[in-house]
């Protein structure tokens, strides 16, 4: 003989059926949610890859603060004792590098200027006339050429820059903003799609002009995704070898990854030196990315959302 437990004043027996199956539901998802943050596949996954930035990130910093007899000692992993910052001081001196930095901060920001006018242009006018089969193909061809890479046309563009008096920083910056074209665009119009033209509906109405639309409606609302493209490009500008490399002509006004190559020659032994001018260079594009990766994220997921 079993005794049913007595209900609580004011419920039915329906009611603590009910509320007992709540309970388990939710004893459920709770026991589906811890089981998640346990998803050890991912997890290793995650830390390996991880694990693959940091290791070497860490050897670049350990190495670049050694002695040149602690350099070469065969232990990369060993932490500098003494602490010397003399790579780090030869290195400035080797690639001069107020020079180079300067040169290669030009480049990027006529880079990043470049391509977030120029692909906010382009996007907006493709993104507002969609219906028309010109600018519906003319986004289709530019997303074709982002399967054109550099090197494929490095032959023709040497020949075309210097023909027109481009073999230099400037000639790079401007080659720099045409292959972030293609990608900027995509991201842009992408944007614009999510954006109710309404909005510029309304502004018309009131007597505003197209260009005037832009600036002061539609291009303050595309804030997001200009910082994520303008991050997207400094980082391909401020770390291109190939490009600067085969372009300027002239040694002098070389950028600072093109001056990293005579580590691997001419000071291929001296390899606190190397690692110290390394680091300088991957330095401020490191920051960069630390300080604005929420505006990366960000700008893409609205981007993603229509």
């Amino acid at each position: 003989m079993t005794m049913q437990a007595p209900l609580r004043p004011g419920t039915t027996a329906t009611g603590s059926i009910r509320s007992v199956d709540a309970d388990r539901d939710a004893g459920r998802r709770g026991a589906g949610r811890r089981g998640e943050r346990f998803n050890w596949p991912v997890t290793i996954v995650l830390v390996l890859c991880a694990l693959s930035v940091l290791v070497p990130l860490y050897v670049t910093i350990t190495m670049a603060f050694k002695t040149s007899s602690q350099a070469v000692d065969g232990n990369a992993f060993s932490l500098p004792a003494p602490f010397s910052v003399d790579g780090f001081v030869q290195a400035w001196e080797l690639t001069d590098f107020p020079r180079a930095f300067g040169v290669s901060v030009l480049v990027a920001a006529i880079t990043v200027v470049g391509t977030i006018l120029l692909a906010s242009f382009t996007a907006y006018a493709i993104a507002r006339n969609w219906e028309r089969r010109l600018f519906r193909w003319s986004f289709f061809y530019l997303l074709a050429a982002m399967f054109l890479p550099f090197p494929v046309l490095a032959l023709s563009q040497v020949k075309l820059t210097g023909l027109a008096g481009l073999d230099n920083p400037f000639g790079v910056a401007i080659l720099h903003v045409m292959f972030q074209l293609s990608f900027s665009v995509l991201l842009f119009t992408a944007f614009l799609r999510s954006i109710p033209a309404e909005l510029e509906e309304s502004a018309r109405i009131d007597g505003a002009s197209t260009g005037q639309v832009f600036w002061r409606l539609v291009f303050p609302l595309l804030a997001p995704m200009s910082a994520t493209v303008g991050i997207f490009a400094f980082l391909a500008s401020w770390n291109d070898f190939v490009m600067p490399s085969l372009i300027t002509s002239d040694p002098a006004l070389q950028t600072l990854p093109v001056l990293q190559q005579m580590f691997q020659t001419q000071f291929s032994n001296n390899y606190n030196v190397s690692f110290a001018s390394y680091l300088m260079a991957m330095a401020p594009a490191i920051i960069v990315y630390l300080f604005t990766q929420r505006w990366v994220m960000a700008g893409v997921t609205q981007g993603a959302i229509k």
